[in-house]
Parts: C-alpha cells; sequence; structure tokens
C-alpha cells in the first residue's frame, strides 16, 4: 500500500474547507497553517472563493496542478461520489475523517467507499479518524485545535491508534513527557489502509525508532503477526488492545466497527511476535519512552542509586518481584572507588543510599564509581528533589552520566512542581524519569524481555 504520500504529500486539497471556524474543514486548514506546511493547499467548497486568504475551488476537478492528498470532511452520504472525483483527478491518497459510516450500521455505504479506492489503486485512511500528523513533513489533518491539543515535539516514537480519542488523548501525555514523536496515523473503520499497512510502512521508515499501536479490532490476523514478527526483527513495537471483556468488545465495535475477537489469544500471538504488550496507557507511554532512548540492555543486573533509603527499598522489592531483574553485586574495584569518595554514613552496597543529604557531586562521585562495573546492566538513579541537597545540580549530573553510560539508565523522581520542573529537564534531554518505582521495574524489564526475543531471531526472517 503506497501511504507516503499521506505522510509526505507535496500538495493537499482540503474537501470540506469552510469559513466557519467551528467547522471541521476550517480546523484542518488552520492547521496545517499553523503547523508551517510548506507544501501547496487547496481549499475545496463550492461556496468559497478564498478560506484563510487562499484560493478556494469549487471541486476537485478544477485544481489544474495533480494533488497527491485529499483530506475529506463532508457528510458521509456525499463521500462516496467526491472519492469517484479523486480518483478522475489522479489523486494520489485520501483522508476520510468523515463519520457515519460502519460504526452506525451504514457498512453498505463504507463498503462503496472501499471499492473506489481500490477500484482507483488510490490509497484511503478512515473514515471516521483523526488522519495523520508529521512533525517533520508539517501535515497534520487533525481536527483539534492546537489551542486544545498540544503537538509533539519531532522525535522517533511512531504512534498508530484506531481511535481518534485515544489517539489524541497520548499525544497530548507525549508532548507533556519530553520524547517526541516521528508519525501518527489514526485510521478509524480501516475501509482500505489498515493496522497492517501501516505497520509495515513504518516498519521500513528510517525516522521511526520505536512503534506504539492502540486496536481495537485486527482484520487480516494472519498477516498482521507477520507483519509484526517481520517489524520486531528491525525495531520495538509496544501494543495496547482494547476490548479484554464482553463488554469492551461491544464498545469497541460500535465505536469502529473492530471485531474485538478473544483477548487472550490476541495477547499470546502479540508476545510470540516479539511485541511489548502494554496493560494501559501509563504503560504505554512509559514503555515508548525508554525504547526510544535507552541502549538494548545486555542483562537484567540492577544497580540502584538514591537519597532515601525508604524509595530505595520499595525499588529493591519491584526489582525482585520482577522474573528478569535482579539487584546487581558491586565488583570489588567499584566498592574501592565508592569507599574513597562517600561519607562514612554511605553504605557500600546496593541499592547505594547516598542518605538525604547528598548533593549533584556525591550522585556525580557515585555514578562514576559505578559507571564501568560489568556486573551493571542496568541503572536507576532515584533522586528525591524534596531533601536540602537536591537540586538542578543533580538532574544536571545524571545527564552528563547518560551521554556516556552505554547502558540503561533511567530516573525515577516524585513529587510537585519543583520534581516535575526537574522531570521536564532530564527527560528534554533524554533520561527517561519515572515516578514509581513499579513503573520504572516494568520499563526496564520490557527493554530486557525485547533484547532477549531479538537475540533468538534470525537477521533475516
Amino acid at each position: 500500500m503506497r501511504i507516503e504520500s499521506m505522510v509526505k504529500p507535496r500538495s493537499v486539497a482540503i474537501i470540506g474547507a469552510s469559513r466557519d471556524p467551528e467547522k471541521v474543514g476550517h480546523i484542518i486548514l488552520q492547521n496545517y497553517l499553523n503547523a508551517g506546511y510548506s507544501g501547496k493547499l487547496y481549499p475545496v467548497n463550492k461556496e468559497a472563493d478564498s478560506i484563510l486568504g487562499i484560493k478556494a475551488y469549487p471541486d476537485i476537478s478544477k485544481i489544474k496542478e495533480k494533488v497527491d492528498l485529499a483530506v475529506i470532511a463532508i457528510p458521509a452520504k456525499l463521500v462516496p461520489g467526491v472519492m469517484e472525483e479523486c480518483g478522475k483527478a489522479g489523486v494520489k491518497s485520501v483522508i476520510v475523517v468523515s463519520g457515519g459510516f460502519a460504526e452506525v450500521g451504514e457498512t453498505e455505504l463504507q463498503n462503496k467507499l472501499a471499492s473506489i479506492a481500490i477500484k482507483y489503486g488510490m490509497p484511503t485512511l478512515g473514515p471516521n479518524c483523526l488522519g495523520v500528523m508529521d512533525p517533520r513533513s508539517r501535515v497534520d489533518t487533525l481536527f483539534l485545535p492546537t489551542y486544545k491539543l498540544s503537538r509533539p515535539q519531532i522525535g522517533g516514537v511512531s504512534f498508530m491508534a484506531q481511535s481518534g480519542a485515544v489517539g489524541s488523548t497520548v499525544l497530548d501525555m507525549i508532548s507533556g513527557e519530553g520524547f517526541g514523536l516521528s508519525k501518527f496515523f489514526s485510521y478509524g473503520n480501516a475501509a482500505h489502509v489498515d493496522e497492517v499497512d501501516i505497520l509495515r510502512y513504518l516498519a521500513e521508515d528510517n525516522d521511526t525508532k520505536v512503534i506504539v499501536m492502540y486496536l481495537e479490532g485486527i482484520k487480516r490476523g494472519k498477516e498482521f503477526l507477520k507483519a509484526a514478527r517481520e517489524t520486531t526483527n528491525k525495531k520495538p513495537v509496544i501494543v495496547l488492545k482494547a476490548g479484554r471483556t464482553s463488554a469492551g468488545m461491544a464498545a469497541a465495535h460500535s465505536h469502529t466497527a473492530a471485531l474485538a475477537g478473544d483477548y487472550q489469544v490476541h495477547e499470546a500471538a502479540f508476545r510470540q511476535s516479539g511485541m511489548t504488550v502494554a496493560n494501559d496507557l501509563s504503560e504505554l507511554l512509559n514503555y515508548a519512552k525508554i525504547f526510544e532512548t535507552e541502549p538494548a540492555p545486555r542483562g537484567g543486573n540492577v544497580a540502584i542509586i538514591t537519597n532515601g533509603g525508604g524509595m530505595g527499598v520499595l525499588t529493591t522489592d519491584a526489582i525482585a518481584s520482577s522474573k528478569r531483574l535482579k539487584l546487581a553485586s558491586f565488583s570489588d574495584k567499584t566498592k574501592a572507588s565508592l569507599r574513597k569518595t562517600m561519607p562514612s554514613l554511605v553504605n557500600i552496597r546496593n541499592p547505594l543510599d547516598l542518605a538525604g543529604d547528598a548533593d549533584g557531586k556525591r550522585y556525580s562521585d557515585a555514578m562514576d564509581a559505578i559507571k564501568d562495573d560489568e556486573n551493571i546492566d542496568m541503572l536507576i538513579v532515584i533522586t528525591l528533589f524534596q531533601t536540602p541537597g537536591a537540586d538542578s545540580t543533580v538532574a544536571s549530573s545524571i545527564i552528563r552520566i547518560k551521554e556516556s553510560f552505554g547502558k540503561p539508565l533511567i530516573a525515577l523522581c516524585a513529587g510537585a512542581s519543583y520534581t516535575q520542573m526537574h522531570k521536564i529537564m532530564m527527560e528534554s534531554a533524554g533520561v527517561p524519569v519515572y515516578d514509581s518505582p513499579s513503573a520504572a521495574a516494568a520499563s526496564l524489564e520490557a527493554t530486557l524481555k525485547y533484547s532477549m526475543f531479538k537475540k533468538q531471531m534470525p537477521d533475516e526472517l
């Protein structure tokens, strides 16, 4: 499926563009302008000469230049006719944001849309979707205003969602988490382009380091699992599947006409294909940020540095409760180095409690001492920013060590505004930050599990 023209179009026609700022077509056109899209924009509206200062056209056939992408935002019953016009005009791809198809029982109307897409070889996303966003190419078909939905910075995580509501929520959350977006696909009812097509595209996309997906149903199960297996050989795939219960399955069907299927069967198949399964949106984001920034771990031996004994104990419990992680034992060389730099009140053991008065220098000395310890595969640095010595110098020390650590290094800190300020500081510099020991441990285990899976896979499938 040739969907590159959806993501990197040189020209976009917005069919249903409107002068009314409350209308979906107006918001989409405004978002393209706000994003700084450098291609050609063609508003299509029979009753307007221009919209937002751009010349408007009565229909797609009146546009003399070739159009790479048509975004359709008109009543459902009018969509097939406009799709025919797009096909005859040689439009390369289409996104139908309009709802009112199979999700409300209009299956025949949706089938007609799909048949036109196939007839003209015109990849079509939707209907009943938000569409596509790519911060690099400045494409933004989301009909949600930027003042309501923050747009993430450019990064390496691509996200595909069957649900526009879940997709927009995750995008908003990503923008506040400090890691960046490569591409976003909201594909709705998947009448033509579906999760298999998008997954295969992202597998080959050089700008995508990690793929995250929210699924309600899968239409082509065998093809999807084959595509997933091929993709996880190249990059991590994190999946959150809705419809764990019979009530959830029914809700999914009424939402995007998806046939959710048995959850346990899906989960087992996902894991066998090397995908990382998330149980909720928090896990989805936690896994995404560690996969984007951290190298593959070679083992599960974890070192813990903390300035609060209780938090160190809780984190130790989380590590001990894991199936694949365990506390590392410091080497004799590391212990000797720590004894030289740590005050006498610090016990030289793992977890390493630096005491409540630890400052940036003590953190630096501790991390420098353990950096090259072959017994350590991963590091959790806990900082209680409420203590007297913990300030921006601690965050700076963690960032400095992260640049040369060469192993997974994550931070753990919980608190209100002062803590959140330092969380943003660290995450903007590529340090994943977690607010609970269980979230930190689960994220480290997820990367280890994927690393172990890849080692067992052939280079080519």
